[in-house]
């Protein structure tokens, strides 16, 4: 056990030592403050004023209405058009010429139709903006709406009075208790789980793997083996690896700790006044979640740690370990391909059935947890089938870095890896 803390100290040091583990400790809190700033720095910019032409092909004057409806809406400044129905493309072509001089931002294009059917048509430079278009949608669709409304003999501003905005509050329940989890609170909490467990299992395993390849391209390891045992090396350099993670995880959480009890002065800086009364719901992470994540954090590291040292033992060089890596990266992305699946539905097959799988379960499990309320008997099942999973694995990846950190050349087969467990 000795020898074992003595690798678990020099991979630890070694690493917290690097360039690359102080510059990604910066960069974390750096795009933790990007993720809140980019946002709000983007929705600015999407306010500046849009010039837009209405092209009015309607028999009714819709199109004038419209276009004073749309001038009076921030951001917009809208000029109308009037023409006919055979004239529209011709119309069309002189104001694409404009958007192409940066005069004008688009064009709607409205006929009868707009407001017989529904249909209206927006040309412009800016379509891929979502948030211009659903305004400018939300716009035309109410303005039809007003439209349609007067031609029934109904006064339009009596049922925009009769509207009420429905403020529709949701609360997740955990056990015998309702929590003051909103349900976007445990859509954000279940997406941060989800983002440091797959970028933590997979940075850190693959830590473990270049770090293997270099000691045996190095031929480092024929020295290191003389005075331990494979095993020693491998779960010292394993648990070291892992420290590094959990230490750097701990740095990160303090930040976002602060920077969540100082978010008021965080919206300051970035020039936006927001009450208190209005401030963002924030999710409440509860002493069990944070339990369930270390608990499928550490096995998950362990679990992967293993098949990536194998990995690293059983090739040469560091492009090839990669190319070999590809098989144990999908199984890390399988889970995360499928995680709006496990939010949509935490409780069905497809959520249970990766939840329970080792392979799948240090990801999908954490996320289902954070979203829903998960029986017992099943996180006590995952954890169990994980915790056997682990065991066979670093069985296995044992006995193939025993014998592939001494063996240089051709990367084995199939049938050489068996060979390698039998005998090692």
């Amino acid at each position: 056990m000795g020898k074992i803390w003595v690798v678990v100290r020099r991979e630890f040091v070694e690493r917290v030592r690097t360039k690359w583990f102080i510059i990604s400790t910066v960069l974390g809190p750096v795009l933790m403050f990007a993720f809140i700033a980019v946002p709000l720095i983007m929705a600015r910019r999407g306010a500046e004023e849009r010039k837009v032409g209405v092209v009015d092909a309607t028999s009714t004057g819709f199109g004038q209405r419209l276009a004073e409806t749309l001038d009076q809406a921030l951001p917009i400044q809208a000029t109308w058009l009037p023409t006919s129905v055979d004239q529209i493309e011709t119309a069309a072509d002189s104001l694409v010429g404009l958007i192409g001089l940066k005069s004008i931002d688009g064009f709607v294009i409205v006929t009868d139709e707009a407001v017989d059917d529904g249909k209206a048509e927006y040309r412009g430079a800016n379509v891929t903006s979502p948030r211009d278009m659903q305004i400018l949608s939300n716009l035309v669709e109410e303005a039809v709406f007003t439209e349609r409304l007067g031609r029934a003999g109904v006064d339009a501003a009596l049922v925009r009075q009769a509207r009420i905005p429905l403020q529709f509050r949701t609360l997740k329940v955990a056990g015998a208790r309702t929590t003051t989890s909103s349900g976007e609170g445990s859509f954000i909490l279940a997406y941060v789980i989800w983002l440091l467990l797959y970028m933590g299992i997979l940075l850190y395993g693959v830590n473990v793997m270049g770090s293997v390849v270099e000691e045996k391209s190095s031929r480092i390891v024929e020295v290191l083996i003389s005075s331990l045992r494979p095993f020693e090396l491998l779960a010292g350099k394993i648990v070291g690896v892992g420290g590094v993670g959990l230490f750097q995880f701990a740095i990160w959480g303090v930040f976002g700790a602060v920077m969540v009890d100082r978010r008021e002065l965080v919206f300051r800086l970035l020039g936006e006044s927001i009450p208190g009364g209005e401030m963002p719901a924030l999710p409440e992470v509860p002493l069990g979640t944070v339990i369930v994540f270390l608990l499928f954090f550490l096995l998950g590291y362990f679990l992967y740690a293993a098949m990536f040292a194998a990995v690293g033992a059983m090739t040469g060089s560091e492009a090839e370990a990669r190319q070999a890596a590809n098989v144990v990266v999908m199984l890390l992305v399988l889970p995360s391909v499928l995680m709006i699946g496990i939010l949509n539905d935490p409780d069905g097959r497809m959520a249970v059935t990766l939840s329970l799988v080792p392979f799948t379960s240090p990801i999908a499990m954490p996320v289902r947890w954070a979203a829903a309320e998960v029986p017992a008997g099943e996180l006590a099942s995952s954890l169990g089938f994980l915790a056997l999973a682990l065991a066979a694995v670093t069985w296995v990846a044992g006995r193939i870095y025993r014998v592939g950190i001494l063996m240089y050349g051709k990367r084995p087969g199939l049938g050489e890896l068996v060979r390698w467990v039998r005998t090692a």
